[in-house]
């Protein structure tokens, strides 16, 4: 049985008032979700320990939204994978498109950071995922395929186990378009079918979560795809109701 989640990206908002608000819902909400959902709050970073002593006990993940690709040294306004574990991540979110795209983020640099983040035992949550020009050329599998087999191929297949995978159609963030459920679950089955042409069986256990505009109206409909394992989240997370209503939507 691969874990369920629905993991939220709070991305660049709420201030740390406003976030301890925000998780302060979440948590108050949660007994309503089935019992075998993990729910995981992507926070800022001036947000971790604040939130971490809100939810600790809870069973909700706290996960960082990025990490350095260095493990310490002069790197002015980085953040280290050790730092966010001392500060109570247990998750990170490595290779959202977001960073591709706005900070030239590379597979060889991904490389680095998901060497880092697992040596400190965080749980990388890897984002793949291709733009609207990538999918009307057709390329949209080689495309994701390429971002899998270039960083993820590095681990072994006993790092790899506890990897989780979130497919991010680039073309349907944040802009109110969804892939269909057709669409989504295609991909799904793609980047499982490639995970296990390196790691076997160990595919099978691997969470592959959707990331591209899922909100309490569509959340049902794509989890109840056989490869769609959970979410993860943008805007619906920043509203605890939204985000409580789509864990109960498997």
């Amino acid at each position: 049985m691969r874990t369920k989640i629905v993991a939220g990206n709070w991305k660049m908002n709420t201030t740390v008032p406003e976030g301890v608000e925000l998780a302060k819902n979440v948590l108050a909400g949660i007994s309503g979700k089935p019992s075998d959902v993990m729910l995981i709050l992507g926070v800022p970073f001036t947000h971790i320990t604040k939130v971490g002593e809100i939810i600790s006990g809870s069973g909700i993940g706290l996960a960082a939204q990025n990490c350095a690709d260095k493990e310490s040294g002069a790197y002015t306004g980085e953040v280290s994978a050790s730092m966010l574990r001392s500060a109570g991540c247990g998750y990170v979110i490595l290779g959202h498109s977001e960073r591709r795209q706005y900070y030239g983020e590379t597979d060889e640099r991904l490389v680095a950071k998901l060497a880092l983040a697992m040596k400190e035992g965080l749980v990388p949550i890897f984002c793949v995922g291709e733009t609207l020009e990538q999918r009307e050329a057709g390329n949209h599998f080689n495309v994701v395929e390429s971002q899998v087999r270039n960083v993820l191929f590095t681990l072994d297949p006993v790092h790899a186990a506890s990897v989780i995978v979130a497919y991010e159609p680039v073309w349907a963030i944040g802009t109110g378009k969804t892939a269909t459920a057709e669409q989504a679950q295609e991909m799904h089955a793609h980047i499982r079918k490639v995970l296990a042409s390196k790691f076997g069986e160990v595919a099978d256990g691997m969470s592959i979560l959707y990331g591209g505009s899922c909100k309490p109206s569509n959340a049902k409909e794509l989890f109840a795809r056989p490869d769609i394992d959970g979410g993860l989240i943008g805007g619906a997370s920043l509203k605890a109701e939204d985000f409580i209503s789509i864990a109960k939507s498997f």
